[in-house]
């Protein structure tokens, strides 16, 4: 028994030293071993958990093997996590440079795009430390009015808890704006080299136009077992194999 116990030990301990941390697909990327470097940051997205730094290491590997689509992927999971990194946003950019199909999205109201700033100038930690910290100060704003004697420390106390109550409203709904972007799995980056998109889900049906890899899409459908209903960028749509994206 004793025999097996330590045994056992030994075999934990063998395996514990040699599994390989990020360090060491850090040290590989430096010796440029992507291929290497990328197979130890994908294991330890399995066994540890996502990170927007592994995704955002990953990508690089991708990016320097000149495995474009991958490399966006891996941007986009890495963005996704902390939408507040302005490296990762600058690589993305640089690999979409890279794709066949140039998008150019519809415009929006600017109201909308100061709004997504907004949320993404901060990562969701920092948003809801900051809606946190707000409220207890915005808690002592109102006690100060509530208590104090002093006319000028009253009011000081009613004005800061106000603006604190507005920062804590818009830290939380940024906050929650993140917090959906990161559980709402609906894009795809297409990985197949060129794909027809359909009008309908047959391959009897029209061809529309056609998708490279590295194309971003919306998943509009996800109800058919080998077709998925897409939105591309710019607002075109239609049907594509299940087999030719992944999922962000």
């Amino acid at each position: 028994m004793k025999h097996t116990i330590l045994s056992l030990i030994l075999l934990f301990t063998a395996l514990a030293s040699s599994a390989a941390t990020k360090a060491d697909a850090d040290r590989l990327y430096e010796q440029e071993k992507y291929d290497e470097a990328a197979a130890i940051y994908q294991q330890l997205l399995t066994d540890v958990g996502t990170a927007p730094e592994v995704y955002y290491n990953l990508a690089g590997c991708y990016y320097k093997l000149d495995d474009i689509p991958h490399a966006i992927l891996n941007y986009e999971r890495a963005l996704r996590l902390d939408p507040s990194d302005e490296d990762t946003r600058a690589n993305l950019a640089l690999a979409r440079a890279k794709t066949s199909d140039k998008v150019t999205p519809p415009s929006e109201m600017f109201f909308i795009t100061w709004w997504k700033d907004l949320c993404n100038s901060l990562s969701i930690s920092v948003w809801t430390t900051l809606a946190i910290t707000a409220f207890v100060l915005m808690l002592l704003g109102i006690l100060a009015y509530m208590f104090l004697t002093q006319l000028t420390l009253r009011k000081v106390g009613i004005y800061s808890a106000i603006g604190l109550f507005i920062i804590v409203v818009i830290a939380n709904l940024c906050a929650f704006s993140q917090h959906y972007m990161m559980r709402n799995h609906t894009d795809g980056i297409i990985m197949a080299s060129a794909v027809t998109v359909k009008s309908s889900p047959s391959d009897s049906s029209t061809d529309l136009f056609v998708i490279h890899a590295g194309s971003k899409v919306e998943i509009l459908d996800a109800t058919m077992q080998e077709w998925r209903e897409v939105k591309l960028e710019e607002g075109k749509q239609g049907w594509i194999p299940a087999n030719t994206f992944e999922v962000i």
